[in-house]
């Protein structure tokens, strides 16, 4: 929407200065008195968002207790069906809060997605339970379709920090049943496009180029991610260090499913970020390209973790063109990959 000063270019015998004198046209307009000032608007550009709040999308059953996940949505309020972005906060693995990098969410749902961000299970919930949460909320959006209009063959994923970690997960597992687990299993949990922003590609490996406590934190068996495999010490289980099962760290690590086939990936990191290595971000562009995996990488120089630089809008309309790319006008290319009766935006 944009407004327009109105400018009168002639005067008359009753002493209207010229920038004021009455138009009679706008004198006919209903709730006009002397005195208004009238604005007169183009064709509205914007579309509604509309937003839903705490819609549960999972409920996870324990022995005595019974948790309930749940996603917030904003949708534009147009006919057609749209492509989704599901978002993942970040937290360190502790918190999963969904109200965060609200101007990105907005932009994104303004530019034609529907955007859903999801809390996850956290520590001390141990692998996969993150995982299997994301899942579950690709799968819900994809039930849920009509209700939402969303075009079920374009969603993708998006986070920051430990939710990069997710949406890498995700990204990186299109295909592994293992992780489908709970509602909605009727439904692919398969993405389009994965980004992930200043996010962790590889968890034995946080403090990569690091020196100092930087790096001795992650040496530590009560560091997050050794948690989130490990799991706490108790009882008789000793948890454990992050390099205590290589292996299973590996695995919970997207730099354990990199294959061919995968789908696009954006990956944005801050070259002076001090919780979370540039490393992550370098490791995975490097073995996605190996593997052909189309990937676009940005190095913010002197960013540093999740600062101020990651809301400005040259940083917020990269990432909304990499999803229009992706999700929109690469989509929409004749290609035997894509179903016929797919939907533009």
């Amino acid at each position: 929407m944009s407004y327009k000063k109105m400018h009168f270019q002639s005067t008359n015998n009753q002493g209207y200065p010229v920038d004021d004198m009455p138009n009679f046209e706008t004198q006919s307009l209903p709730g006009y008195i002397d005195g208004v000032q009238v604005l007169q608007m183009a064709k509205p550009e914007r579309v509604q968002i509309d937003s839903i709040s705490d819609v549960v999308y999972s409920q996870v059953k324990k022995l005595t207790d019974n948790t309930l996940l749940r996603m917030s949505l904003l949708i534009p309020r147009t006919d057609q069906p749209k492509p989704a972005i599901l978002f993942f906060p970040g937290g360190g693995f502790t918190t999963s809060e969904r109200g965060k990098l609200l101007e990105l969410r907005l932009a994104l749902a303004q530019a034609g997605f529907v955007v859903a961000s999801a809390e996850y299970r956290v520590v001390p919930d141990v692998f996969p339970a993150p995982v299997i949460d994301g899942k579950t909320a690709v799968r819900f959006l994809r039930a849920n379709a009509k209700e939402f209009g969303i075009d079920v063959t374009r969603v993708g994923v998006l986070g920051n920090s430990a939710g990069g970690w997710l949406s890498a997960m995700l990204g990186t597992t299109n295909q592994i049943t293992e992780f489908d687990q709970g509602w909605f299993s009727e439904h692919t949990s398969d993405v389009q496009a994965a980004a992930t922003l200043y996010g962790i590609s590889n968890l034995l490996n946080i403090g990569e180029g690091y020196e100092g406590k930087h790096y001795r934190t992650h040496l530590q068996d009560n560091v997050t991610e050794a948690l989130l495999v490990n799991g706490v010490a108790f009882s008789d289980h000793l948890g454990g260090t992050i390099n205590s099962d290589k292996a299973k760290a590996l695995y919970a690590s997207p730099m354990g499913h990199i294959r061919p086939g995968l789908p696009p990936f954006l990956i944005m990191h801050g070259s002076q970020d001090t919780l979370v290595s540039p490393v992550q971000s370098s490791q995975l562009y490097q073995t996605l390209q190996e593997d052909g995996v189309p990937a676009d990488y940005y190095l913010i120089e002197g960013a540093e973790h999740g600062d101020l630089s990651w809301y400005q809008d040259s940083v917020i309309q990269l990432v909304v063109n990499w999803f229009i790319k992706t999700l929109v006008e690469d989509h929409n290319k004749p290609d035997d990959s894509h179903p016929a009766d797919s939907t533009s935006l």
